[in-house]
């Protein structure tokens, strides 16, 4: 439930800095009457990316069990690549969003469509990253309700805490926030590359099925530390050697590059 809470509130962020951008923008440009055009295309955003979460959670618990898993491990993986995408276009891009936006807005017309276009495209992509990712984390925790919880309460938080920073009483320091939570998601999106793996073992016969290790013993399935660590970054207490192959084969090289460019892009400034 906790992934999940940081995974909402970062990505509920992104979506409260666009909006708060577009608003901000059509305030000082005075065109407050486009305003609830811009709430249009965000709510539009918001209906598609609700809908793909259903429609994956429809499709696959009305398959057999073997396109189950391949459903599952192949939505994991393109879960893992949207957020790494995300994470590395959103350190490179956050200092020229609000010039893209605006820029964006300039272009179009006062049309009801035009506007409602440029809202939805802006959030629709935080949108279905949030889904797939959320979806995916929750059958690789193996979570009922309590991914959706964490994640609603994470998107509620962020709206606040959005709503609060644009008025001026709340500051937030963005770049540590989106620099940090990007590192854990990076180790999130490791354990969920890892469960992709699981869910190919299950039906195909893949080589190194040995455990590498396995402290299933230490910390039973179930128990409170067994709990906390495999709904926070999929920890598994007994992993075969290709999972734990793929496990580090994506962290290390994925966080030293997030790390250097972070470092390049200080030494920039």
């Amino acid at each position: 439930m906790l992934a999940n809470f940081l995974i909402g509130l970062r990505e509920g962020l992104e979506a409260a800095l666009i909006i708060g951008i577009l608003v901000a923008y059509l305030v000082k440009t005075d065109r407050r009457k486009a305003i609830p055009q811009v709430m249009g295309g965000v709510a539009l955003a918001i209906v598609v990316a609700i809908a793909v979460g259903l429609v994956l959670t429809i499709t696959v618990a009305n398959v057999e069990g073997g396109l189950n898993q391949i459903i599952g491990g192949s939505t994991s993986i393109i879960a893992v690549a949207f957020v790494t995408w995300m994470v590395f276009w959103m350190k490179s891009q956050s200092r020229g969003l609000g010039a893209e936006l605006r820029g964006k807005v300039d272009a179009t017309s006062t049309a009801t469509f035009g506007l409602v276009a440029i809202a939805f495209v802006a959030v629709i992509r935080e949108g279905i990253e949030t889904s797939i990712f959320l979806w995916s984390a929750a059958r690789a925790t193996a979570e009922g309700d309590n991914p959706v919880i964490g994640a609603v309460l994470g998107i509620v938080l962020a709206g606040v805490l959005g709503y609060f920073s644009f008025k001026g009483a709340l500051r937030i320091n963005l770049s540590k926030f989106f620099r940090y939570t990007g590192i854990f998601l990076i180790v999130v999106s490791a354990g969920i590359l890892a469960y992709a793996v699981s869910e190919f073992e299950e039906i195909i016969a893949l080589p190194l099925q040995n455990h590498t290790y396995d402290v299933s013993a230490v910390l039973p399935n179930g128990s409170p530390v067994e709990a906390v660590l495999h709904g926070l970054i999929s920890f598994n207490p007994a992993p075969t050697l290709l999972q734990t192959l793929v496990w580090f084969g994506y962290l290390i090289p994925v966080t030293v590059l997030y790390l250097r460019t972070e470092k390049a892009k200080s030494a920039a400034q």
